[in-house]
């Protein structure tokens, strides 16, 4: 295996982080510096990036976590909070969250300890969709869904890209608003309906392209199928 490809297997940084390493003198194989990130890792080779001893996992773990609200998208946190680390304690390996969810965003989020396809979802080039619930307090305009659906300038460089808007319920003072993005800036969908003049009392994470969150219990979490992980490793 390519030594870029091996250091994003084992979950450090994407590929061309990696080159960046290799090129910067950090990373050893065998006690020797290696400058070009096209060598070849062999079996049993130690490989040290920055100084510690990286591995490839035994194997490959691929989990779905419907992540509740008032956890971090972080495998430790230095105030304490609850972190998602914590709902997958009993898995059989160390995994890691693929992208983030906010603390007061709840719903699907996909963990594991295969850095390469963690670093590809979560690059912006992969444009995978995301599709959430938002409930939103009082009633919405057409006006306001086609500027949703046409992007919303949220205070960035560019305004947000075209997303996906669906009205599913408005009863009372609530509507449901289904919405799929193919970005991930910072709380991108509470930003965009901000910008509109619209409170989000809740947010969901339903799906992650093809992937569902179904009817997976808060807190819980489940394996991929081999038609999701293979559906991953597509992208």
């Amino acid at each position: 295996m390519r030594l870029n490809k091996y250091i994003a297997s084992c979950g450090i940084c994407s590929r061309r982080k990696a080159d960046e390493l290799v090129k910067a003198g950090n990373v050893k194989i065998n006690g020797a510096v290696v400058l070009t990130p096209g060598t070849e890792v062999a079996e049993g080779d130690l490989v040290v990036v920055n100084g510690r001893q990286v591995k490839l996992p035994s194997k490959f773990l691929y989990y779905a976590l419907n992540k509740p609200c008032g956890f971090v998208t972080t495998m430790s946190d230095e105030k304490g909070r609850p972190t998602v680390a914590s709902l997958l304690a009993d898995a059989p390996a160390r995994v890691f969250p693929v992208g983030r969810l906010d603390m007061n965003t709840s719903g699907l989020l996909l963990m594991t300890n295969d850095g390469e396809i963690a670093n590809k979802l979560s690059h912006p080039s992969s444009e995978i969709s995301k599709t959430y619930l938002a409930e939103i307090g009082g009633s919405i305009k057409k006006e306001k869904l086609a500027a949703l659906q046409n992007g919303v300038d949220i205070g960035d460089k560019n305004p947000t890209a075209p997303a996906e808007v669906e009205l599913l319920r408005q009863k009372g003072s609530v509507s449901l608003i289904k919405i799929s993005i193919r970005e991930g800036r910072n709380r991108q969908i509470r930003r965009m309906f901000k910008a509109l003049g619209l409170n989000v009392l809740s947010l969901q994470r339903v799906a992650v392209g093809e992937i569902q969150l179904g009817h997976l219990l808060e807190g819980s979490y489940r394996k991929l199928n081999r038609k999701e992980i293979e559906y991953l490793k597509r992208i």
